[in-house]
């Protein structure tokens, strides 16, 4: 965005919270002229998101690598009203379990096996790694009810899925988008970290990291959480970790490249509703799209990623202009696509704004 010169008004006036005093003809210096861009630059959003014609009130939250912080909100939507996450939370998943890879309690290279004393020992079920599990090319395509009932037992259920996928595929040949694969490494974790329940993996990642402090696994219900889609968790709290892991303060930066970059590679894409809802031909990495306009798919680079959900809620990190954020919402059951295709319309002046750095 070209910046220009204001040669009249005094530019820290049009800032708020910014209060100085100029006569007229006072030339603009260069911060002032930045922080005037910025103001203007966040009206003009705001006035985009004011005209928005949508489906459910929401929340859009972002922050950028040059320190700049902006959010906005509709109706009844605020930054600490709780949603239900639908698949937003196959990120979070997955980065609860690549914390135990990070201190050792889990490898990407082990087996369910290794862990789950009832799960198959020969066959393609016995040759799953965590990493196809965090990746969804295990080969588990197959869901039995129980993971969206509440009173099921939690392992059980994966025992069911055990039973269900008997002559699944071999691990990494297809990518199939679903709730089975994090079930199956959600238990790893437990029996790994020597807990009882995911509730107590939980407990022990937020108390290690502070994130996620008011949030919790409660559906279909707390004994039975569905980790790929079972959250409740505000706005404020989903940016945190979208802090977090821009900033690398969680994980590793090696754990974060892997989980940030595309691990389905050459397997066929056998279930994608980025496919079928958005048309992108997105891969995936760790509980995250890897986003990319190509189709079909043939990005090289990570530029920006993603974990969308059913209710439209849209948490992102864009590498490439160097900011993170979510527009949270829960829209009806099936508009994956509004959040996004929103944020869409957005998405240029909000690269502007990411790149502006008023010192």
């Amino acid at each position: 965005m070209k910046r220009s010169m204001i040669p009249i008004l005094c530019a820290a006036a049009l800032v708020p919270g910014v209060f100085s005093s100029c006569s007229d003809g006072d030339p603009v210096e260069p911060a002032d002229e930045c922080l005037t861009e910025l103001a203007e630059l966040e009206n003009d959003i705001r006035s985009d998101l004011e005209a928005a014609i949508t489906d459910a009130d929401f929340t859009l939250a972002i922050e950028s690598a040059g320190g700049n912080a902006f959010s906005y909100s509709t109706g009844s939507s605020s930054g600490t009203v709780p949603y239900r996450s639908a698949s937003t939370s196959k990120l979070v998943t997955a980065v609860i379990i690549l914390s135990l890879v990070a201190d050792g309690t889990l490898s990407l290279a082990d087996h369910p096996q290794d862990h789950i004393s009832t799960w198959p020992t020969t066959g393609n079920l016995a040759s799953i790694e965590l990493t196809h599990l965090l990746s969804f090319t295990s080969g588990l395509v197959n869901e039995p009810l129980c993971i969206n009932l509440p009173n099921s037992d939690f392992e059980s259920c994966v025992g069911e899925i055990a039973d269900l996928n008997g002559d699944s595929s071999p691990p990494g040949a297809g990518f199939f988008y679903s709730s089975a694969h994090l079930q199956v490494a959600g238990l790893m974790a437990i029996k790994a970290a020597g807990l009882s329940s995911w509730q107590e993996v939980f407990e022990r990642f937020k108390a290690e990291t502070g994130l996620f402090a008011g949030a919790d696994y409660d559906l279909p219900s707390l004994q039975n959480p569905r980790l790929a889609g079972g959250m409740h968790w505000s706005a404020e709290e989903y940016l945190g970790l979208l802090a977090a892991l821009y900033n690398n303060q969680i994980l590793t930066p090696e754990l974060i490249s892997r989980m940030t970059h595309d691990q389905i590679g050459d397997a066929v894409v056998e279930n994608s509703p980025a496919l079928d809802a958005l048309g992108e031909d997105w891969h995936y990495g760790f509980g995250n799209w890897i986003e990319c306009h190509a189709n079909p798919h043939d990005c090289t680079q990570t530029t920006r990623v993603s974990s969308p959900g059913a209710y439209g809620a849209y948490p992102f990190i864009d590498f490439d202009h160097g900011y993170y954020g979510i527009l949270a919402r829960e829209g009806a059951l099936g508009t994956f696509d509004r959040g996004y295709e929103l944020f869409e319309t957005m998405a240029t002046k909000l690269e502007a704004w990411a790149s502006l750095v008023c010192d």
